[in-house]
């Protein structure tokens, strides 16, 4: 129950019933947002799935082997080639530094 001054969370409209009982509102049943054919209809690309997340909120999944922006990469995620170039630019910037900051180092 929320406040009469407040909506329901997602707004009225994210839910099956809603009553007031004195100074409090009650949102009950839960809209889902993807199976609507009103304006709450939530459009998911091609390769994707739609999914609630919320009063009035919804998520598109992407479908098997689809990932990425909008769904429209196909296959796996490069990891071998991410992992490889994050790892050799981390290792150059770590030999920059250590042999800049070499030559500041006091010897014994």
């Amino acid at each position: 129950a929320v406040p009469l001054a407040l909506e329901c969370p997602g707004g009225n409209g994210a839910w099956e019933q809603v009553t007031t009982h004195g100074s409090s509102r009650l949102c009950q049943g839960q809209r889902n947002p993807c199976n609507s054919s009103r304006e709450l209809a939530w459009p998911c690309p091609e390769n994707a799935a739609c999914a609630p997340a919320g009063p009035g909120l919804a998520q598109c999944l992407c479908e098997s082997p689809f990932h990425g922006y909008k769904c429209l990469r196909e296959g796996t995620f490069p990891v071998l080639l991410f992992c490889g170039i994050l790892g050799a630019a981390t290792l150059s910037l770590s030999l920059l530094l250590w042999g800049t900051q070499r030559r500041k180092a006091k010897t014994l």
